[in-house]
Order: structure tokens, then sequence, then C-alpha cells
């Protein structure tokens, strides 16, 4: 697995929504699946890419994928475009909603830390929070079924969601005839129930599941596990807050 020293320079919005560890943890689980495989290469696509973070860690990992993007808010579309640009990687930016997107290719790679909160949660006032981080902005079953149709043939695709919705996406995927080849649990530490899980999925893909060892945030003292430091340090991110 290639291994990184070089920051990720990432601009965020001084008052909005900011990306969280989870897309760190995700960036980990496609490294570990993607490790299986030789010669990663073609098209990436990052749905609701955000500042950018998911699909420009990828995209710096592997330097033979080229970046798409699809972000619907305007000052995330500004930030995937500046922080793509400020980093050397190339990329083309979808300015729209991925539901009514109308993509000129397919992709061999989709990834997305999409918005998984559900409809009756005590929501922020402010909209561009409500879109990032709420599920009507993007449903499970549209993400998932517009994605496998996205997909080229053997195509993979990586996100992350609320672990207590596992059952429906595996009955989605079902349905849908996406096939869940990976999956591994994200919990707050090793008393608490997992919070995150995810998925890597497979069209036309037969299989097996394979379940990874559970990722565990803190120490029972408070400290972040010595795993969650190493990811952090491989990501190798660095936040610059901005108005926009």
């Amino acid at each position: 697995m290639t291994s990184y020293t070089k920051t990720l320079l990432l601009y965020q919005p001084q008052n909005g929504y900011c990306y969280n560890s989870d897309t760190h943890f995700l960036y980990n689980f496609i490294k570990i699946n993607l490790a299986h495989y030789k010669n990663i290469q073609g098209e990436l696509l990052d749905i609701g890419s955000g500042s950018g973070i998911l699909g420009l860690l990828v995209a710096r990992n592997y330097p033979k994928l080229h970046l798409n993007q699809c972000e619907i808010q305007n000052s995330f579309q500004f930030l995937s475009q500046k922080n793509s640009e400020i980093n050397a990687i190339n990329n083309t930016l979808y300015k729209e909603s991925f539901i009514e997107c109308n993509f000129n290719k397919e992709f061999d790679y989709i990834v997305s830390n999409p918005p998984f909160y559900h409809s009756d949660v005590i929501k922020s006032e402010n909209e561009n929070l409500k879109i990032a981080r709420y599920c009507d902005s993007l449903p499970l079953k549209t993400l998932i079924s517009k994605a496998t149709k996205l997909l080229k043939p053997q195509g993979k695709f990586f996100f992350c969601y609320d672990a207590k919705q596992l059952d429906n996406i595996i009955l989605l995927a079902k349905e849908i005839k996406l096939n869940i080849e990976s999956i591994q649990f994200l919990h707050p530490n090793s008393k608490k129930e997992a919070s995150l899980v995810m998925i890597m999925a497979r069209k036309n893909s037969k299989s097996k599941l394979k379940i990874l060892p559970p990722l565990i945030m803190f120490e029972d003292n408070g400290e972040f596990k010595n795993e969650i430091n190493q990811i952090y340090k491989s990501c190798n991110t660095h936040s610059i807050k901005c108005e926009i």
C-alpha cells in the first residue's frame, strides 16, 4: 500500500458544516480493501464532495484515478474546486444534486460519506448543515440504486452510514443486486455499540461477505487508540477555516 507524507490542505467554511473523523475512517477502510487489488486506475466519483476531503484523499493515494466530484451546495462547490487546485489534483466537478445529475460516464469507483441523520431528528436552522447531515437531501435507496447504475461492471462502491441502518442497507443492496463484500464497524469504545458501519459493495459480484475487525476510537482512559492515531497520521490533513 502506498504511503504518503504530503499534507492535504483543506479550506473549510468558518461557519457551516466541516468534515469529521468518519471521513478519515472511511478512507482507511477504502485503503484496506483496495490493498488486495493491483493497478488501481480509472474514474473515481465522490458523491456529496463537500470540501472535497474524501475524494482528494483517495486520489492522492491512487494517482492513476481521475477524480470526479458531485456537490449540490454553491459554497462547497467552491471548496471542492479550490481544494483540488491547491493540492494539484485534477478533477471534474458536477455542480448539482446527485439525484438530478446526468453523468456522462460510468465509474470504476464511487465513494461517499452521505448525510444519514433521520428527518425526525431535531434539525439545525442552518440550511448548509441540514443538507450535509440529514438524509432528506439524499435518501438511502436513491443513493444505493443510482450509484449502482453508475458503476462499471465489477465497479466498487464505498460508503459509510449509521450502523443501526445496516438491515435496510442489506435489503436494498439485495433488491438492486449490489453485492456487499466487506464491512467494518466503528465503536466509540469497547463498551459501546457500533455508531458507524463502513461498506464496500461491488457490481456483478458473488464474493462472500468479509467482516473486518471492529475499529474502536477510545481507550478506557479516554485517549485515542493507537490505531486511530495512525489513521489520522496517514491522512495527514490540515484544515484552514475561511469565510465564503
